[in-house]
């Protein structure tokens, strides 16, 4: 019997923008609900998007990536937050 070959999928970044109106408790509020992130790595998180422009925010297969980005959007979309972000191969 020859051994199958497992294809492990590539990995993304997930990338949040800075913008000047989405409310900050909102983004480690999205951090932590979507992306699993401890409250203190979510507040470190917000803060390096707000300093810096951007931020990766983790990475994940593409799968997944695409699917908390979305949810995220959608979440930031009914607030009526323009909030940015985007799946990086």
């Amino acid at each position: 019997m020859m051994a199958m070959e497992i294809e492990i999928p590539p990995e993304c970044c997930v990338v949040f923008y800075n913008d000047d109106h989405t409310k900050k408790q909102f983004v480690v509020d999205v951090l932590m609900s979507v992306f699993g992130k401890e409250e203190e790595e979510a507040f470190l998180l917000m803060e390096k998007i707000h300093n810096d422009g951007a931020a990766v925010i983790g990475v994940y297969t593409y799968d997944i990536a695409a699917t908390r980005a979305t949810i995220a959007k959608t979440r930031a979309k009914k607030k009526g937050f323009p909030l940015r972000i985007e799946v990086k191969k």
